[in-house]
């Protein structure tokens, strides 16, 4: 008994080991796939090490409801497009938050509930604590299920994109939170209580709703990490009221690691992390659609092809477009026939383009683009004025001068590539309608700027022909 734990024990530390190797791999675009295979190596030996545990019953029923999620993972793996990334993370945070909420119920229904007053003073500590554990547990969770649930939404498109104004919302948020640390409060003072369990459940799925709706989609990348970070604190509250040491430290892992994220990506789109995780509080704006920015000028593929056969430099800067066209295959043609005649083409990266950190970068890897030439934001900007000709193959947001002249602009303040600077520029659309924060794009209006309406794919494919 005492070795087949001492060996689950040792398995867990293993695994928590492959997991912190599988994050430091997936920090970098030539490790990553290493990255993945150790966190697929470290789940395994904690599935099979929990399994093994000589305190889990019911083995066979674990067994088949694995079986069963590991068919519908594998068969959604293999459906789910790039450009449904985003979305199939954030419903994936919602089902480790609802994990949460339903520990903390179970936790929290097989405990003992004697009157506290016939406890010891050490078992009723030992009570306060669990108690305290369940409640930040379901908390949590709930928070993070419904969160991620408004997320997958507005991502997917079922959602409107804009932030929900609802009078006094700060106000509102901060309510519920008090209303629940004192809900907290009371239910560990009376050793537990079934309906205040229940209420702080509809007040904390409330809050995590209204707490992700009340973000615009200019933020909705950083919910996305911020989500991230929660569903492993909730994955955390679950190893405490498990008595999993995996659990804990893997929760807090993610937990950590996600909290990084948002606060680099806050800092990369000039965004206070406070503020969007209070659901966008201090970001009031008033979105003006009705201001004359002129007439845009449309080009076509052959008259692009001769500006890049005369170009010197190039730069091509992606985003959620590309990713909807599928065009990384023929831009990466593009570029190595661009470089055949002596152009020097490279990659501008925005942060959050593609609604998710890395998005872009894993399309042009999966495509073969050198990592050389794929250059982040603050590599780059300063290349702009020097270049001849810039292709915003189906960005938007990530590009737009508003950010830099509009302090008006939901967007107002971000840091975005500034190709307006290039002596050329050459926008990939399909029609002028607005990007995913709901706001116009001066860009488009530019004298030194060119519309190619159409496909990606099928225009880029044009381009490289006439090349």
């Amino acid at each position: 008994m005492e070795f087949s734990q001492g060996l689950i024990s040792a398995a867990y530390i293993v695994a928590a080991l492959l997991f912190i190797f599988s994050l430091s791999g997936l920090s970098k675009q030539q490790t990553a796939e290493t990255g993945n295979w150790y966190g697929i190596v470290g789940m395994a030996i904690a599935l099979i090490a929990t399994i093994a545990d000589p305190r889990v019953d019911n083995v066979w029923i674990i067994f088949v409801t694995m079986v069963i999620g590991a068919l519908i993972g594998l068969r959604l793996a293999k459906q789910v497009e790039m450009t449904q990334m985003p979305e199939l993370v954030a419903i994936l945070h919602s089902f480790v938050g609802l994990a949460a909420v339903l520990v903390g119920y179970n936790s929290y229904f097989e405990m003992d509930h004697s009157p506290l007053a016939t406890l010891t003073d050490s078992q009723q500590m030992a009570t306060n604590i669990h108690l305290v554990e369940v409640f930040l547990g379901v908390f949590i969770g709930a928070v993070t299920f419904t969160g991620s649930v408004v997320a997958f939404g507005k991502l997917r498109g079922i959602i409107n994109s804009a932030a929900l104004m609802l009078p006094h919302r700060h106000k509102l948020n901060l309510a519920a939170g008090v209303v629940s640390l004192l809900l907290m409060i009371s239910f560990v003072e009376q050793g537990g209580g079934n309906s205040l369990l229940y209420i702080m459940t509809i007040i904390a799925l409330v809050f995590g709703w209204h707490l992700v709706a009340s973000i615009g989609g200019a933020d909705m990348p950083v919910v996305v990490s911020m989500l991230n970070s929660y569903s492993g604190w909730a994955a955390a509250a679950a190893g405490f009221m498990l008595s999993n040491d995996l659990l804990i430290v893997t929760g807090a892992l993610v937990g950590s690691s996600g909290a990084i994220l948002s606060y680099i990506m806050c800092k990369a789109m000039n965004r206070s992390f406070i503020s969007v995780i209070a659901g966008g509080f201090g970001t009031d704006v008033v979105i003006d659609n009705d201001t004359d920015y002129g007439e845009h000028v449309e080009t076509n593929a052959a008259a692009v092809a001769d500006m890049l056969k005369n170009a010197k430099s190039v730069i091509i800067t992606p985003g959620y477009g590309m990713a909807v066209a599928q065009a990384q295959y023929p831009v990466y043609e593009l570029t190595q026939a661009l470089k055949g005649h002596g152009v020097d083409v490279r990659f501008a990266i925005h942060p959050v383009a593609g609604r998710l950190p890395g998005h872009m970068n894993v399309l042009l890897a999966e495509a073969k683009v050198p990592y050389d030439i794929v250059l982040g934001m603050e590599e780059i900007n300063d290349d702009f004025p020097e270049t001849d000709v810039v292709l915003v193959i189906g960005a938007n947001d990530t590009v737009n001068p508003a950010a830099a002249e509009d302090p008006s602009s939901p967007i107002a303040g971000m840091p975005v590539l500034e190709v307006w600077h290039a002596k050329n520029v050459v926008v990939f659309k399909r029609s002028m309608n607005m990007g995913y924060a709901g706001v116009q794009n001066p860009l488009f209006f530019k004298d030194n700027t060119q519309m190619l309406f159409g496909d990606a794919k099928d225009s880029v494919e044009e381009i490289f022909k006439a090349l």
